[in-house]
């Protein structure tokens, strides 16, 4: 560093900006130990780090604003200004050392001579420890400063815990995993619940094959040889198995079952069986229904293109939407397969062509031969669609719709040899209906703001007219009052 240049040090805290010019630094910068015992010496520390500014922060907004800017790696209009007035004005003069990289790289941008490393940080170390005691010497009206910190820290982070509901991913990973557990419990109580009422009514699971319409069924008929053929139960079967034929094959079968008697307390706990899987498979389908709603907001692209259950899975799998978005192509084609994937690495195999994605009836439609090149085409149009889902700000499925009839168009390539558009051609006119839908929420929006302008006009003049003072009224009008006061006379007479 040369003799007759001068070394500011900017620190940022809670309380503000400080600027700090460090004295005799060629002498004692040169050396890590030495800045070490002057930074743990309150003395001689006040003697090296000489006070030049401090720039207040006036409220807790602007505290918490530029706090944002600066862990972005921004320099804010009030840090610009602030160094802009209290570093001399010959860049060749001085230089100036700052903590953060990012911020540093920023206002090297912007012309100012930064310096960071390992001294440096030491130094913004000692300053952190003995800030109060320079700050105070200077400005006596500073308040208490852990109360600063404290105030900021619980802003900052809850400005960093705020979100949007409409990109929240995390409820849709925790309603895919209860749908998966939901569908193992289920599987497995039933088939407990089929075949414990198979002991006495065993025709009735050959006759319905679906689980929740066995249970269904069983739960309404329970002990066989007390079930009446009568025209109010015909209705109620009919309308749970909705076919006739199923109908009658259940009515014949209790005539002639082969099942053996059962206790009421054995027929009371498979009833109860029964009704609870019956719950189950209800709280099941609000969970799809509410997993719908869910990607319908947070990513309706991926799930025009894959589906609810597989968008789903894939978000569940990266861990968040931002995950699956910085994630490849290459590597979503394989998310599910990992263990496949490091067992071929190892043994120096065939890697596998799919994971989860195996799951879309894209892959099943395609043959053989195609299956991993339809894979690989899937993979690259998933990443498409989650980048476009997690970045764009207006939420549609525009794109997704465009990429859907793509990987359809190509499935046609492969398997019947027809040529599916070009793909700039497509994106345009997505492009072009996206910006379209964009314009017409643009338009609505500002029309609700005239509404609501107009709206607040109006009951602002309501109100000054109400409050209007009885004496402005003018000469030979009477007052409201003294209209009521000769109403009362007349009446009276």
């Amino acid at each position: 560093m040369a003799g007759d240049k001068k070394l500011y040090v900017l620190f940022e805290s809670a309380a503000g900006y400080l600027l700090c010019n460090i004295d005799n630094w060629e002498e004692i910068g040169q050396v890590t130990e030495s800045v070490m015992e002057v930074c743990a010496d309150p003395m001689r520390f006040g003697q090296v780090a000489q006070f030049t500014a401090f720039f207040p922060f006036q409220t807790a907004e602007m505290a918490l604003e530029n706090m944002k800017e600066i862990q972005n790696g921004n320099a804010t209009e009030e840090l610009q200004t602030f160094l802009t007035q209290n570093l001399p004005k010959k860049v060749k003069k001085y230089n100036l050392g700052v903590g953060d990289v990012s911020l540093g790289k920023t206002l090297s941008d912007k012309g100012y001579p930064v310096v960071i490393d390992k001294n440096i940080s030491e130094l913004l170390r000692g300053i952190r420890v003995h800030f109060t005691r320079i700050v105070k010497s200077f400005d006596t009206s500073i308040g208490d400063l852990h109360k600063f910190q404290v105030g900021l820290g619980h802003s900052f982070s809850r400005n960093k815990l705020q979100f949007d509901p409409n990109k929240q991913d995390k409820s849709i990973i925790q309603s895919i995993a209860l749908i998966d557990r939901l569908d193992k419990d289920i599987n497995l109580f039933s088939m407990r619940c089929r075949e414990w009422y198979s002991w006495h009514f065993p025709e009735l699971s050959k006759i319905i094959t679906d689980s929740e319409k066995f249970l269904r069924v069983a739960a309404l008929i329970g002990n066989k040889d007390q079930f009446e053929d009568n025209e109010e139960n015909r209705k109620k079967i009919s309308k749970i198995v909705d076919d006739p034929s199923l109908e009658d094959d259940i009515f014949s079968s209790i005539l002639v079952s082969m099942g053996q008697d059962i206790t009421e307390n054995d027929m009371k706990m498979i009833k109860s069986l029964a009704k609870q899987l019956i719950a189950l498979y209800k709280q099941r389908a609000h969970l799809i229904e509410y997993l719908n709603n869910r990607l319908h907001n947070v990513a309706p692209n991926l799930q025009s293109l894959l589906g609810d259950t597989l968008a789903a899975r894939l978000i569940a799998h990266s861990g968040s939407l931002v995950s699956l978005a910085k994630s490849p192509a290459s590597t979503i084609q394989v998310l599910g397969a990992e263990k496949a994937l490091f067992r071929a690495l190892k043994s120096k195999g065939n890697t596998p062509k799919y994971g989860l994605l195996f799951q879309s009836t894209y892959i099943g439609k395609a043959s053989q031969k195609n299956k991993g090149r339809i894979s690989r085409y899937l993979a690259n149009k998933c990443s498409i669609a989650a980048r476009i889902d997690n970045f764009s700000t207006v939420s549609n499925n525009v794109f997704g719709e465009k990429l859907k009839q793509q990987v359809e168009d190509r499935l046609k390539y492969l398997s019947e040899g027809i040529s599916p558009p070009k793909n700039i051609d497509i994106m345009r006119e997505a492009i072009s209906e996206n910006q379209e839908i964009v314009d017409s929420m643009a338009a609505s929006q500002a029309k609700s703001e005239k509404k609501k302008k107009r709206k607040s006009k109006e009951s602002s003049q309501g109100e000054d007219a109400s409050q209007k003072d009885p004496e402005q009224v003018q000469e030979g009008e009477e007052s409201p009052e003294k209209k009521k006061k000769k109403k009362r006379k007349s009446s009276e007479q």
